[in-house]
């Protein structure tokens, strides 16, 4: 066949190194250090708020009545960022390269009601928000919630309105940063009525210290003080019910299937010696039992094209998920980069879509398929295409890096014919 001639076959080689090159710029196992000079302005973005029990459930800063600029401008976001749910924004902390500041007044505001309710439902489900300083995170909590007594039930719920920057540096580097309330005394939100406004002000403080500490990854693990918890609560109880359970379903499977292959065994005995010993009807039944199934084993199945994206998709994912394990264990990732980890995905989802594509071309061609182009649209399109509802832009560069990908195994497949 001349339908993959030699220019498209080029192109098929120059996508993926393409997709590479673009890659290789904004990789996530480079640390972005940003040097300052004394006075530098450091901007400070916010980013997320959200339940402490749940980090996945997550909302922008400024959803909540907060000191907010009048124009809200937005961080460029890269792709780890975006699928990671950072919501960056440009705040009205002013902070300076190595100059301290007490107590400076950030906002006035006047809540209603309304905006009080709401912020009493954050600090009731424990939110709390997460800001960005030269990529470095610094999570704390909403507010305060004291609980006291049985009966009757009672709870004090107050806001943070003042809030301590500790922020540590090495030569023209920030190394570390961290947000405290410690010695604030919380804004109650009790006692209001349904018609009162609640005026409240804005503090913050910056703290700036020299640290001996190089690097951000030569901190000890622990020196940050680990705002998520970091031990998991084994549930041994259900994992023993679970085992358990496993054990008993596969003991039953494994009874009914001896049994049914004990009673097939003795047919095809008893069918061997009734022929053997002359009977004309041995064959009038047919084949039965697990004999039946030696018709389908060597048989294609119907929807061969559908199978071998299946099996392409598969292998990449598998190489996928290898990749990045072995990354992880290498230490390749800079853990102070937001969505490090899904940026890596993505690259290496487009890296590996010759695995895809190879896998997929030969066992088609080794079942003999025909219909060799509706083979490669299902191959490049059945995860690519269904992730592009949220991100259709990327999904749209790993469809082509597939589709090129395919194509170049395709042609490869022709020329050995």
């Amino acid at each position: 066949m001349t339908v993959l001639g030699y220019p498209r076959s080029w192109s098929c080689h120059c996508l993926p190194v393409l997709i590479l090159l673009l890659g290789i710029g904004h990789g996530p196992w480079v640390e972005g250090v940003t040097h300052y000079k004394p006075g530098d302005p450091v901007i400070l973005y916010v980013n997320k708020v959200g339940p402490y029990h749940n980090p996945q459930e997550t909302y922008h800063y400024y959803q909540l009545p907060v000191c907010c600029p009048e124009k809200i401008r937005h961080k460029s976001l890269s792709l780890g960022e975006v699928l990671d749910g950072d919501r960056m924004a440009e705040s009205l902390y002013e902070i300076r390269f190595r100059e301290n500041v007490e107590k400076r007044i950030l906002c006035h505001m006047q809540l209603s009601s309304a905006q009080v309710e709401q912020l009493r439902q954050a600090i009731e489900e424990l939110y709390y928000f997460e800001f960005v300083v030269d990529d470095l995170p610094i999570r704390g909590f909403v507010g305060y919630m004291e609980e006291s007594g049985f009966l009757p039930h009672s709870h004090k719920i107050g806001l943070w309105t003042h809030l301590d920057f500790h922020l540590e540096f090495h030569g023209d580097r920030i190394i570390f940063a961290n947000v405290s309330v410690r010695d604030v005394k919380p804004h109650s939100l009790d006692g209001l009525r349904s018609d009162e406004l609640l005026g409240l002000t804005h503090t913050y403080s910056v703290r700036w210290s020299e640290t001996s500490v190089e690097h951000r990854s030569d901190r000890r693990r622990g020196d940050d003080g680990g705002f998520f918890p970091r031990t998991l609560e084994i549930h041994w109880l259900s994992i023993i019910n679970s085992m358990v359970l496993v054990f008993l379903l596969v003991g039953f499977v494994a009874v009914i299937l001896m049994r049914v292959l004990r009673n097939d065994l003795a047919r095809y005995n008893l069918d061997e010696e009734t022929s053997s010993g002359g009977s004309s009807d041995d064959f009038d039944q047919g084949d039965n039992g697990w004999k039946i199934i030696h018709t389908d084993v060597f048989r294609f199945p119907p929807y061969r094209g559908l199978l071998c994206a299946v099996l392409g998709v598969g292998a990449q994912f598998l190489a996928l998920g290898t990749g990045i394990i072995v990354m992880a264990l290498l230490g390749m990732f800079n853990v102070h980069r937001h969505g490090a980890i899904n940026s890596a995905a993505i690259l290496l989802y487009a890296l590996t879509c010759c695995i895809s594509g190879y896998v997929s071309s030969h066992f088609y061609r080794q079942i003999g398929g025909e219909r060799w182009v509706w083979n490669i649209i299902l191959t490049s399109s059945l995860f690519s295409g269904a992730a592009g509802h949220n991100h259709p832009a990327a999904a749209d560069s790993l469809a082509a890096g597939r589709l090129s990908s395919h194509c170049h195994w395709r042609h490869l497949w022709e020329e050995q014919r």
